[in-house]
């Protein structure tokens, strides 16, 4: 027995039309998400846009009565000042050097960890552990218990190393004074190389493993399936790890401020921007700084999704 529904208004009440009935649906649904919407509009985006407005004025504390519109005077600055320049430059040797780095580290790593072995599993949270790390504590790690001259682990090892070999006079170098721009790097390579692991690894684990099979069988050799197969697979997870890291690495504040306080060559354009606001008090220019880098990191950041929206392509392909 069938029951007949009655889909038709009340009498002397029209129908609402299906299109009202279909947005309102819509907006029961997104209601809930309205808040967080609205706090991530307040925390984000009302920040860049007061930054952006200030990158065109005039504004510095220690001249008050000057402040007043400045086009893009705070821009020709930005490109056009000594320190600004030397600090970008430092910023692209640091990005690239730790990047490229930790990629063939972390390429490495991933081989080794996609083989089988007992304990695999504990090998793989030990070697993520360093990307857990808080950067300010990785950085101190760095600066006091290894590169401190007197009582740092590297120093330590050295002394120990000479004595080993009959020798009580083992040098003792100044880890930060001679090298700062590499001891920065090494610290951030020890950080970032677990991230570039991770994505390796996922993608050695998604190979097609009856094609590698079927190519040992024919006898290829371990370093052609490796150049053949292998490494054009991982084309695509290399440019997104290079890509990602490279937005991070680009914005990293944390490691120059905290071993090394931007001196003896090592400030980049973020602690730049940091002293020029804080320090200078040249609230404009810093603003256009930050604007410059933000435009910069959308730039990666497009690429970047291009390159995961291919993988995602690639993996609905299969």
């Amino acid at each position: 027995m069938s029951v007949a529904v009655d889909t038709e208004a009340p009498e002397g009440r029209a129908a609402p039309p299906p299109g009202t009935l279909r947005r309102t649906g819509d907006w029961a649904r997104r209601a809930p998400l309205l808040p967080a919407l609205i706090f991530t509009i307040i925390v984000t985006q009302l920040p860049f846009v007061a930054t952006l407005v200030i990158s065109f004025m005039n504004w510095n504390a220690y001249y008050p009565d000057e402040r007043g519109f400045a086009g893009l005077d705070n821009f020709r600055r930005v490109f056009t000042d000594v320190n600004m320049r030397e600090s970008v430059v430092t910023t692209i040797i640091l990005t690239v050097a730790v990047v490229l780095v930790s990629l063939v580290l972390g390429l490495v790593i991933a081989l080794l960890l996609d083989r089988k072995f007992r304990g695999r599993g504990a090998v793989r949270t030990m070697m993520i552990t360093p990307f857990l790390i808080v950067p300010v504590a990785a950085a101190l790690l760095w600066k006091h218990a290894l590169y401190n001259p007197e009582y740092g682990l590297l120093n330590g090892s050295l002394t120990a190393l000479w004595k080993l070999f009959g020798s009580d006079d083992a040098p003792q170098p100044e880890w930060l004074t001679n090298n700062p721009l590499i001891a920065v790097e090494v610290a951030l390579i020890w950080q970032w190389t677990p991230f570039m692991m991770l994505i390796l690894l996922a993608g050695l684990q998604s190979r097609p493993l009856d094609v590698i099979e079927a190519a040992r069988i024919d006898g290829a050799s371990s370093w052609d399936i490796f150049r053949y197969m292998t490494l054009p697979h991982l084309r695509q997870y290399l440019e997104l790890g290079a890509l990602l890291g490279s937005i991070y690495i680009v914005q990293n504040f944390d490691a120059v401020f905290t071993i090394t306080s931007g001196g003896l060559g090592t400030a980049n354009l973020p602690y730049t921007i940091y002293q020029t606001f804080y320090n200078a008090h040249d609230y404009g220019r810093a603003s256009a700084a930050g604007v410059v880098v933000v435009i910069g990191t959308i730039v990666i950041a497009t690429l970047a999704l291009r390159t995961v929206s291919s993988l995602f392509r690639e993996e609905n392909a299969r």
